[in-house]
């Protein structure tokens, strides 16, 4: 099982780096190419929803992203710092739009069929994975 884990901070000029790591990555633990568009598509909302919770809630913590290589599965982990408006309904916050976060879960939710989004104290993860294929990749 091999992991590769990137941090950076909540800016999103770095959300196009961990899209195209995520994509290269998962094409190398053997996810089938029709599929890596949606790989990147749903990197790419999961981390701009991270980077957007962090500007609207001033968090100051980093974005993880675990791309994780399992047996059967390739995994990736989007966590964010951003404390308890991490939520979809964080209609509370006046300044969050929480038709923004409706809508990037509603896009990561129709392009992964197996997607779990959790929220905590101490911030938000979305965790997202895709078959693997069982033949060998070329490096």
């Amino acid at each position: 099982m091999a992991t590769v884990e990137l941090r950076f901070s909540a800016l999103p000029e770095h959300v196009r780096t961990a899209r195209l790591v995520a994509a290269a990555v998962a094409r190398r633990a053997g996810v089938d190419e029709s599929v890596l568009d949606e790989v990147r598509l749903a990197v790419g909302e999961a981390c701009s929803r991270a980077v957007g919770l962090h500007q609207r809630g001033d968090a100051h913590g980093a974005i993880r992203v675990a791309l994780i290589e399992q047996e059967k599965r390739f995994l990736i982990e989007v966590a964010d710092e951003a404390g308890d408006n991490g939520t979809s309904s964080s209609a509370a916050d006046d300044s969050a739009d929480p038709g923004e976060d409706a809508l990037g879960l509603a896009v990561i939710t129709g392009l992964v069929e197996d997607v779990e989004v959790s929220n905590g104290g101490e911030g938000g993860l979305i965790r997202m994975s895709w078959p693997v294929s069982t033949a060998p990749v070329a490096v």
